[in-house]
């Protein structure tokens, strides 16, 4: 099984739709979980939570549901992919079909620990979802430009992925591959 992380950013620069069809043409017989980003529906938590002060454990499970819109707009542009709500799920789903997008949930989120913090976005909770699926092997798929000599640090700093990215990609027994969308669907 493989987890791939689309960054909720490919929906503003259009190339989401070229990505979903990559997937469902180049993972054709393979195991697929899509992951993903919360795009400008995570920028609106942000930006309100700025405005309105609110804590973080609200503006976390704000956040999981804007994954959730992202999941359910996938869905909308490839009905074939089957959209699922848990990762108790993912296993059953996968049996019936090859390509689920995961749509996370608050509760089982809280449940698995995961602290409610903006250090932690789909990026790490993609390879938490890689960790929990035992995967072999974790994309994310970027709307930046990657230098893949850079640390896990580095490219936090930058902002390419979370800072708690690097705690979770190191409980990895599995590649991480970091890509730029133009790349992944050439």
């Amino acid at each position: 099984m493989i987890v791939i992380k689309l960054g909720g950013s490919l929906t503003q620069s259009g190339a989401v739709l070229a990505c979903l069809d990559t997937i469902g043409k180049n993972y054709q017989g393979r195991a697929v979980v899509i992951v993903p980003g919360g795009g400008g529906f995570a920028d609106q938590v942000r930006l309100s939570q700025q405005a309105w002060r609110f804590d973080d454990q609200t503006a976390h499970a704000m956040a999981i549901l804007a994954m959730q819109q992202m999941a359910l707009l996938f869905h909308s542009l490839k009905k074939q992919f089957m959209l699922v709500p848990s990762v108790a799920a993912i296993g059953q789903r996968l049996a019936e079909t090859n390509i689920v997008i995961w749509s996370p949930d608050v509760a089982e989120l809280d449940q698995a620990g995961i602290p409610a913090s903006w250090d932690i976005t789909s990026d790490s909770l993609a390879a938490w979802l890689a960790n929990t699926l035992s995967a072999e092997a974790l994309v994310l798929v970027k709307s930046a430009a990657i230098d893949m000599q850079l640390t896990w640090q580095e490219l936090a700093r930058q902002g390419i992925v979370d800072n708690a990215f690097e705690h979770f990609a190191a409980q990895a027994v599995f590649p991480i591959t970091l890509i730029n969308a133009r790349q992944f669907n050439g």
